[in-house]
This record gives C-alpha cells, sequence and structure tokens, in this order.
C-alpha cells in the first residue's frame, strides 16, 4: 500500500472509531503524524485527498475539519466520475438511474402540491422553447429534481443528480440525432407530468421508467454500433 493510501485509511479509522467527529478540527500537523506514524508529507497527501472527497474541509487561516459528514454532501466527489464516463460506464450509470427514480417518481406523485405542478408546467415550457441543447438540458435537470426533491431525501436527491450531470445529457443528445431526441424527450416529460397531475403513482412510475429505458437503449445501441464499426474496420 502506497504511503499516502495508509495515511488515508488511518485517518479514516480514526473518523469511523469516533476520535475525530464530524465538525472536530485536525490535531496540529506534527502531533497528528506523530500519532499516526506517518511523514508529515504523507499526511499533507492524505488530506489534500481527502478534502477533494469532501471528508474534510479546511478553512484557511483556521485549519482542517472533519465536514458533517452528510451523505449527499460526499456524493458530491462522484460527479466529476460521472461527468467523463462514456461507453459501457455511461451505461451502467443508466441502469442504475433506471432502478432509482422511477420509483422516486412514484413516491413524488403524492407529494406535489399545486404550485409545484405549476413550476414542473413552467419548466417544461421552458424546455420546449429552448434555444439550444445546453439550455434544454438545464431545463431538463431542473425538471427531473424538481420531481425527485418533493420525496425530501437528499441523498436520494444528490445520487440522482450524480447518475446523470449536465455533461453526460448533453454529450447523449449530440450523440443521438438531436431533433428526434428532443421531441421523444417532450413527449415524456409530458405524459410524466401528466400522470403526477393525476397523483397516479403507478402511471408515473411507468412514464419514467419508459423515459430512461428509452435513453438506456438508445446508448446501449450506439455501443453495439461501435463495436461492430470496430471488428470491420
Amino acid at each position: 500500500m502506497a504511503l499516502t493510501d495508509e495515511a488515508i485509511d488511518k485517518i479514516k479509522t480514526m473518523i469511523v472509531a469516533g476520535e475525530l467527529a464530524p465538525g472536530s478540527r485536525l490535531p496540529k500537523e506534527e502531533i497528528l503524524a506523530q500519532k499516526l506514524g506517518l511523514s508529515r508529507s504523507s499526511l499533507r497527501e492524505a488530506v489534500r485527498a481527502l478534502t477533494a472527497m469532501r471528508i474534510l474541509i479546511t478553512r484557511q487561516g483556521d485549519g482542517t475539519y472533519v465536514s458533517s459528514l452528510e451523505p449527499h454532501l460526499l456524493l458530491e466527489s462522484l460527479s466529476f466520475a460521472a461527468d467523463v464516463s462514456q461507453g459501457a460506464t455511461a451505461l451502467q450509470l443508466l441502469q442504475v438511474r433506471r432502478l432509482l427514480e422511477p420509483q422516486a417518481t412514484g413516491m413524488a406523485a403524492a407529494l406535489l402540491q399545486p404550485d409545484d405542478l405549476q413550476e414542473l408546467r413552467h419548466l417544461l415550457d421552458q424546455c420546449r422553447s429552448a434555444a439550444d441543447v445546453e439550455e434544454f438540458v438545464a431545463h431538463d435537470i431542473a425538471f427531473h429534481l424538481r420531481i425527485v426533491e418533493a420525496v425530501g431525501n437528499p441523498v436520494l436527491s444528490m445520487l440522482l443528480r450524480v447518475l446523470s450531470t449536465r455533461t453526460q445529457r448533453v454529450r447523449i443528445i449530440r450523440g443521438s440525432r438531436t431533433r428526434q431526441a428532443l421531441d421523444n424527450a417532450h413527449q415524456d416529460h409530458e405524459a410524466i407530468l401528466r400522470a403526477l397531475q393525476s397523483h397516479d403513482a403507478l402511471l408515473a412510475i411507468s412514464a419514467a421508467t419508459v423515459h430512461i429505458t428509452a435513453v438506456e437503449q438508445w446508448l446501449a445501441a450506439s455501443l453495439n454500433d461501435d463495436a461492430l464499426q470496430a471488428i470491420n474496420s
């Protein structure tokens, strides 16, 4: 195991054991390094890595602290991995999204109030009037996120945000026949909203599943086409 990895594991062990509680300040560098049997350079590398993971936070001029360790906060560090995902990895993320988001949409059907539904209607109107793919995706994300937020579970909201990032959605739409992809998305969105307006959980689950599955199937077909081209080239 690399020295930096060892240092990371030792700090994590202190957190799990309760020696470093959420919100607590880390001991001074020389004291912590000595306690863990690490060099100060290895400790610094570990602190930088754990800060990137949102496990630690650094306050300028004040020191390094353990973060709140809220799950939705820690999940933010996965966003970059989703942003750069392509091919089979992007497909796997979509598969997980398909398992989670329709159920969340079904739960939201009983929770959304008239003002919430009016806001969703406005977001879909903005989707239709979007000037380009980037603007469409911004409103598309807001639409789906607003539905999930109605469930009141920030971990679920962040996880679904990570599973389908803005970068990934733009890439998928541009990789398909854009006009047709947008038209299909508009139709799917309207079906989801109608189900939510009728507070029909099963219909909402079905509509959301159809929507996400269509994207998943397109991406799977695209991967197969790429594989065939590679074989024939």
